[in-house]
């Protein structure tokens, strides 16, 4: 999977965010901001994954995901 990243700088930090998922963050400089937005985009996938286990949309056997 292939996501994109817009950083632009704030009136004090730079803002990171990924369109496709709706992740936004921030950071003191470039580097930070893309060490933050990756951690925010892993937090979000794994409340994503954990929504779905939750509602029943997948089920995971055995290390394998089963759609349910």
């Amino acid at each position: 999977m292939k996501l994109s990243t817009q950083i632009k700088k704030g009136n004090k930090f730079y803002v990171a965010r990924c369109p496709e998922l709706g992740v936004t963050t921030q950071g003191r400089t470039v580097k930070e901001a893309k060490k933050h937005l990756k951690e925010a985009i892993e937090l979000h996938l794994e409340a994503m994954v954990d929504y779905m286990i939750e509602h029943g949309k997948i089920r995971i056997e055995r290390g394998k995901i089963i759609e349910a």
